[in-house]
């Protein structure tokens, strides 16, 4: 399967040095979720388990685990770990979303939520 989510190099150190941490854990899951003044949020967490429908992308020694619903609106997407302002946090870079909020924080995108 071709790589549907890909971790530029920050993204990846960032995830395996917060996985380390938990010894039990799969990997990084990334969804989405309806929320803020765009539409959908993305949401980022330590997988513990893995659903029947949830695809598996492995990058650089990091598995990425995304439920069907969400692959079908963040295919392709580039997942980086940056500074703004103060903090460190993600910045994605989704080919499907049509604009943004403000804030970064949602998106909206001309595909049917599955």
């Amino acid at each position: 399967m071709v790589m549907a989510i890909r971790l530029t190099p920050a993204a990846v150190e960032h995830v395996r040095r917060h996985l380390s941490r938990y010894p039990e854990a799969l990997g990084l899951r990334l969804g989405v979720k309806r929320t803020g003044c765009s539409g959908w949020g993305y949401v980022t967490d330590i997988a513990n388990s893995r659903q029947a429908d949830d695809s598996l992308f492995e990058q650089d020694g990091v598995t990425i685990l995304v439920d069907a619903a969400s692959l079908a609106l963040i295919d392709g997407t580039e997942v980086d770990y940056r500074r703004q302002g103060l903090n460190w946090q993600f910045a994605f870079r989704n080919p499907h979303a049509v604009a943004e909020c403000g804030c970064g924080e949602s998106f909206t995108t001309d595909r049917a939520f599955a």
